[in-house]
């Protein structure tokens, strides 16, 4: 046995050790934390006493020198000075709900003066991935600020008035819209609970409701008829008109970007009626899908159909993404209620006599406990915006009053009034049936950009399936690749913006251990598109084949890389021994991460800012300066070492490489004399993949394939170039013992004659 030999065999006992002690440390390690997440603690909900201990007194009511004990219903504590109580301090969560985004609670720590003034309120805890890991929570605060010292008094003035105007943060409109009902609801509900600026208790139910639906109602009548009586109330808005409103707001910007240049247009026909009564219900939506409505409704639940022609959507852009409506909710009283994807089906058509077409149709449940009472009046109420640059809008509400006609009531004792917080959540419209007319109707209106990346994963897939064929061919596949990044750069991530990030891993992980549900992974088809091919590539490839082709940050990283070798920009090749010690570091980053992730999914997934995926592809370098500068370092240092946060700092491609470890066979090819003696692969491997024994490390390798093109090439592969010249000897010899016989002498009669 050759020394060389002996020195591979060397490192390949010494990998497998390591291979083998890494294993036995991070499997302990990954179950220790999957326990400790299961832990009740580590799920604790929030209370006002233990949220009062992370500010001052002062913050919140100044003057305040310390906070008493919590006490009545809903909780608050009093913000004292001595002995003289200068305000209260409260959770809005206690007092009325405010689930974000995410789906999950916003909790906002509130002081209120005596004089019903907002004395400070603060972010106190929340799960909005935006703010996670896209929008500066700073602006969110700043945004909060805003209504410190604002009255109660004034937001029922602007209810009254139907004023409502936002300065929405781009990009955060759900939480936003969230953030601002929350503190007008439980503000208003803890001065009437306080006694504060004389508003008392919350008004009698019998001020608002005029009785209760009649059930044994039977009939239909056709659709106008019911637009006469009232029992479907119409929002028509021109762009001409609503481009005078923005102007009338002072919102030039807006007003000078109009969704058409015919001012005629049509803006939006909005529709809406109470479905939950039978003849209406029974004329919008016809018998059978009225019978299916009440038999799926809960005692105390009710439904409204909104239906809509024009340029603007009212499902809004929060529909697509997240399940959730940013563009229109309910209104009633102090109340409000936003609906998510449990609360909709999508309907094809208005089934009354004489009713138009519509390019929009939805059903809407009204969650049972959500103090909701049909006979009262009350609003819808439509965020209309506006892009006034790449990133930035202007935004104007708009309402559609509605009152249930009376002949659709009888007179019943007066209900009691709703004490608990607004829900915002409800029963499935709809059950299973209906969140599967959800997310199909989701992927059936991103049908073409599914279909253009459902193109390009067959590709990729057919490219790694007959492999040797493809490196056979440098030219087509250096070529194929290079178009390939491209395409994701350019519109996968540009256009689309589909990056995966190690938080939706955080996501996943959250959503096992808490409540999982497919119709959340769903929302996002591309997204859900990727994640299936990456997990389907991981058993036959492991990681390379995301990290390598599907990456936008990856792409760019290596077409900046391509674009500086053309720029002779040196390049710098760590010594082995370096980036062995380097590479793990993804690993301890990823880890500590999940780990954290645990016990704080919210630190985690600031954490998870390591990636600058969101800087570069989702908000596109529009983030705070440190963001963008670290973005701006990591491709910078791309430039000098191909890959390098691809090699040395990417959780999400070392969350990858460890379930890659599975994968079922080995598809890159190796000539014995790999690595002993030659090294041409590992010296040309982009990100140093390949050990000195020669051996690739599937963990690290990107598949690009470009060592598969050198192992066919007979005149790069050293072990190839030697069978090429051993083939042309063997030929040459051959060709030398082949000879040609003299011809015949001629007779003399010139007949040849025989020898």
């Amino acid at each position: 046995m050759t020394a060389a030999s002996l020195s591979g065999a060397g490192h390949r006992s010494v990998a497998s050790r390591a291979a083998r002690i890494a294993a036995a440390v991070t499997a302990p390690l990954l179950v220790v934390l999957l326990l400790v997440a299961a832990a009740p603690e580590a799920r604790a909900a929030v209370d006002l006493a233990g949220a009062l201990t992370t500010v001052e007194p002062g913050d919140l009511v100044p003057g305040a020198d310390r906070f008493g004990p919590v006490e009545g219903s809903p909780p608050r504590a009093p913000a004292l000075a001595g002995s003289t109580t200068l305000g209260h301090v409260f959770l809005n969560t206690d007092v009325a709900g405010a689930v974000g985004y995410s789906g999950k609670p916003i909790h906002l720590l509130i002081g209120l003066g005596a004089d019903g003034t907002i004395t400070g309120a603060t972010l106190h805890e929340h799960h909005e991935p935006i703010v996670l890991i896209g929008i500066p929570e700073r602006k969110v605060e700043s945004f909060i600020a805003g209504y410190v010292g604002r009255n109660v008094r004034e937001f029922l003035e602007e209810r009254d008035a139907g004023d409502r105007s936002l300065d929405i943060i781009a990009g955060a409109t759900v939480t936003i819209m969230v953030i601002d009902d929350a503190i007008r609801r439980s503000t208003v509900r803890m001065a009437r609970v306080l006694g504060l600026v004389g508003l008392g208790a919350a008004p009698a139910a019998a001020a608002q409701s005029r009785g209760e639906i009649d059930a044994a109602q039977q009939g239909t009548d056709d659709w106008m008829t019911l637009i006469g009586d009232g029992s479907v109330r119409r929002l028509s808005l021109s762009v001409g008109e609503v481009t005078a409103d923005f102007a009338a707001a002072g919102k030039e910007k807006a007003a000078a970007r109009p969704e058409s240049d015919d001012p005629e247009a049509r803006f939006i026909d909005l529709y809406a009626g109470l479905v939950s009564a039978p003849v209406i219900g029974r004329s919008l939506l016809g018998e059978a899908e009225y019978e299916n409505l009440r038999a799926r409704l809960e005692p105390g639940q009710h439904a409204l159909l909104i239906a809509a022609n024009g340029l603007y959507s009212f499902k809004g852009s929060g529909f697509v993404r997240g399940g959730i409506f940013d563009r229109i909710q309910l209104a009633q009283g102090e109340g409000s209620i936003r609906f998510r994807d449990r609360n909709y089906k999508h309907l094809g058509e208005v089934a009354a006599d004489l009713a138009q077409p519509f390019t929009e149709v939805g059903l809407f449940a009204v969650p049972a406990d959500a103090g909701f009472d049909p006979a009262a009046p009350w609003t819808l109420q439509l965020l209309v915006q506006r892009a006034i640059g790449a990133l930035d809008k202007d935004f104007l509400l708009y309402e559609l009053s509605y009152t249930l006609p009376e002949r659709y009531l009888i007179p019943p004792p007066a209900p009691a009034v709703a004490t608990g917080p607004v829900a915002e959540t409800g029963a499935l419209l709809a059950g299973p049936d209906g969140e599967s007319a959800l997310w199909q109707r989701i992927w059936e209106d991103r049908v073409v950009d599914v279909a253009v990346l459902g193109a390009a994963l067959i590709v990729l897939t057919l490219i790694f399936f007959f492999q040797d064929w493809f490196a056979r061919r440098p030219r087509l596949a250096t070529g194929v690749r290079l178009g390939f990044l491209l395409f994701i750069v350019v519109w996968l991530g540009g256009f689309a913006q589909a990056q995966l990030s190690v938080v939706n891993i955080l996501t996943f992980g959250s959503a096992l251990i808490t409540e999982f549900r497919w119709s959340y992974f769903l929302m996002d088809p591309l997204i859900f598109l990727l994640w299936c091919g990456t997990a389907l590539a991981l058993l036959f490839w492991g990681r390379g084949v995301f990290c390598g082709w599907l990456c936008p940050f990856g792409a760019l990283q290596e077409l900046l890389n391509k674009a500086a070798r053309l720029a002779r920009v040196p390049q710098l090749t760590l010594p082995w021994g370096l980036h062995e010690r380097m590479w793990p570091v993804k690993y301890v980053i990823f880890i500590g991460i999940f780990g954290v992730a645990l016990h704080d999914l919210a630190l985690a997934e600031q954490l998870a800012e390591v990636e600058p995926f969101k800087t570069t592809v989702i908000l596109r370098f529009a983030h705070d300066w440190p963001f963008v500068a670290w973005a701006g370092v990591l491709l910078g240092a791309g430039l000098f070492v191909e890959r390098f946060f691809c090699r040395y700092l990417c959780p999400l491609g070392a969350a990858l490489a460890i379930p890659g470890k599975i994968r079922i066979m080995e598809w890159l090819r190796r000539h014995k004399e790999c690595g002993a003696p030659c090294h041409r692969c590992a010296q040309e491997c982009m990100v140093q993949a390949i050990h000195p024994d020669g051996h690739i490390n599937p963990n690290e390798c990107l598949y690009c394939l470009h060592c598969q093109q050198v192992y066919h090439d007979e005149h790069r592969c050293p072990p190839m170039i030697q069978r090429r010249l051993r083939r042309e000897r063997r030929r040459a010899r051959a060709s030398a013992h082949i000879t040609v016989p003299p011809a015949a002498p001629a007779g003399p009669t010139g007949t040849t004659t025989s020898p």
